[in-house]
């Protein structure tokens, strides 16, 4: 596993900060009110963060805590107008800042740590020069000396290969490993102020037990921490307080403690219960009543109990790096997917998982053996004979936004979805399956006009009303664009999007890592659903432990590309044999706790 270079005990090489910090409070938040037109999104906050210290701000998805962070960048932009009787950094009143001074605070007195490490890069520019941006907008050294730096950055957030990775795209770099990227630019002027938003969303266990520690040196070396995080269990390590939010407003606030140790607001209760760790596996999460799902067509009946749809043989896949040395990123994995089953895959970042599902899913061609779909040859097949059958496997990505038209309606993307899949079952050209999947569609209402006619338009219409209702989205969704959606919205419109296919295999890769607790819970309650529901199969593969083991049968845990340990969730999970599962196991105190129930509830 790789490892987190110790901070010096100096941590100002930059800047000469005395690392017990300024006397006051680095970051003072008094009745802060920020709002939209005539929309209100934050109201009469106020926290205090001393030197040292971590204050975690957490709620649901549109609660306001990203909204109250960027107040400390001045980045809520333009259309927003903030109040506050007191907003000061360092003793800085921010409240009146010029565009030209937020520059100077930016990266210098205050750090932060974007929430979504899959698109906060530059794709066009190399890792080492996003990193470079602060330490060069701040006249830091010459380029070689920045560049000594960047390594010396990467190196410190447990980034492998510092030099090698410093020289490629983000797109040549796992999730977790763009998310080191951008903490490892976050803290090259080592500012007092560090905002961390969902700072370890895209890590593996051991990797965010890495960054955590990391941070706590940062803190320990004076800098004042303002955590977002939807991970309760992180927050319970971090931080010293916590500020609960729901619609803008601060429902709970003290010591982390005492208010996730004996919550008193039915909210704060509410996410706590939410974590699937708290529940015994395959256990419904959340308080919402089952949606009712959309009927299986008649054409599609459920895969035969126990039959196997998806077995991967052997599969390896290598790639030249920019130094010209051919890696294996997967190395020999065999495994077997049945019917209505789940199988989890765990590794840290860059064991081969997200890979190792495109060979499943045909999108990457393995550098030696096969793919077999039914028992049929699938990962051989040219794509055009793979078409009829592509409908048949859909997946869910980390990022559904990214994956949307812009262009498009909800309503007009699960249609396509729809329309996509009745040409290729009926193995239209590809001329016909865009004039079919693509036709004109309603902006206003997001309800399919299918050039095949009224009756087409009228059953898709129904259909997609049905795929959302399922997901627990209203008709009204139809019309609006993804954009407009909270993630968690966005996350149940691509689950939507993927069942209407009618899909027997489901993969979903980090599908909900981004998510807030409770809405995590709705869609793992969703998905569990279908399951029962459909008899479909599901490639599950996420960072989250207690995630993996709530939902799957079977567990296959990755380590460097090869398959270390398997067998059935339960046995791994309280009796792990290989160490590297054990470390990763013992790098989470939530599953920590719950190996230790369970066994004491055996004896």
């Amino acid at each position: 596993m790789s490892s987190v270079t110790p901070l010096a005990a100096d941590t100002s090489t930059v800047q000469g900060r005395d690392p017990v910090g300024p006397a006051g409070p680095v970051v003072d938040v008094q009745h802060l009110s920020v709002a939209f037109g005539d929309r209100t999104v934050v109201q009469d906050v106020s926290f205090t963060l001393d030197p040292g210290r971590c204050v975690a701000i957490v709620g649901e998805s549109g609660s306001g805590k990203s909204v109250t962070a960027r107040s400390l960048l001045g980045l809520n932009g333009p259309a927003s107008v903030t109040t506050a009787s007191r907003l000061s950094l360092g003793g800085r009143d921010l409240r009146d800042l010029s565009d030209s001074a937020w520059r100077r605070v930016r990266g210098k007195e205050v750090g932060y740590v974007l929430q979504d490490a899959l698109v906060s890069l530059d794709p066009l520019r190399r890792v080492g020069a996003s990193v470079a941006d602060a330490l060069r907008a701040h006249g830091v050294g010459p380029r070689a000396e920045r560049e000594r730096q960047v390594i010396a950055l990467l190196s410190r957030v447990g980034v492998p290969s510092p030099e090698l990775r410093a020289r490629q795209l983000p797109s040549e770099l796992s999730g977790g490993l763009r998310q080191r990227a951008l903490i490892a630019a976050a803290i090259a002027l080592d500012p007092a102020a560090l905002i961390a938003d969902e700072p370890t969303t895209a890590l593996d266990t051991t990797v965010q037990a890495q960054i955590l520690a990391l941070l706590d040196e940062l803190r320990a070396g004076g800098t004042g921490l303002v955590l977002i995080s939807h991970d309760l269990g992180v927050v319970e390590q971090l931080a010293d307080e916590v500020v609960v939010m729901q619609h803008g407003v601060v429902v709970e606030q003290g010591p982390v403690a005492a208010v996730l140790g004996d919550p008193q607001h039915a909210y704060t209760k509410r996410l706590l219960a939410a974590i699937p760790s708290a529940h015994a596996p395959g256990a419904r999460l959340s308080e919402a009543p089952p949606a009712p799902l959309a009927p299986r067509p008649a054409s599609r009946p459920v895969p035969s109990p126990g039959s196997v749809v998806l077995a991967v043989s052997h599969v390896s896949k290598r790639y030249r790096g920019p130094d010209r040395v051919v890696r294996t990123v997967v190395d020999d994995v065999s495994f077997e997917l049945r019917a209505g089953e789940t199988l989890g895959i765990v590794g840290e970042s860059g064991s081969g998982k997200s890979t190792t599902a495109a060979i499943a899913l045909a999108l990457t061609a393995p550098s030696s053996g096969q793919v077999l779909f039914e028992g049929r040859p699938w990962s051989d097949l040219p794509e055009r004979a793979r078409r009829p059958d592509r409908p048949r496997i859909a997946t869910v990505s980390q990022d559904p936004l990214s994956s949307f038209d812009p262009r498009r309606t909800v309503g007009e993307l699960v249609a396509s979805a729809l329309a996509g899949a009745r040409a290729a079952r009926a193995g239209a050209g590809p001329a016909a399956r865009g004039r079919v999947s693509l036709g004109r569609t309603s902006r206003a209402a997001g309800d399919p006009q299918d050039v095949r006619g009224g009756e087409t338009r009228s059953a898709d219409r129904d259909r997609v009303h049905a795929l959302l209702a399922g997901v627990g989205l209203d008709e009204g969704v139809a019309g609006r664009h993804p954009s407009t959606l909270s993630g968690g919205q966005r996350q149940r419109v691509a689950i939507a999007r993927a069942l209407a296919t009618d899909p027997d295999v489901l993969v979903l890769d980090e599908a909900v890592s981004a998510l807030d607790v409770s809405v995590q819970a709705q869609v793992l309650d969703l998905l569990a659903e279908i399951r029962r529901a459909y008899g479909t199969a599901a490639l599950f593969i996420s960072h989250d432990l207690g995630v993996i083991h709530h939902v799957s049968d079977r567990v296959l845990v990755l380590r460097d590309g090869r398959v270390v340990e398997e067998g059935p969730a339960d046995q791994v999970f309280r009796d792990p044999q290989d160490p590297y599962t054990r470390g990763l196991l013992d790098a989470v105190p939530g599953v920590r706790v719950h190996r230790q129930t369970a066994q004491q509830e055996e004896r």
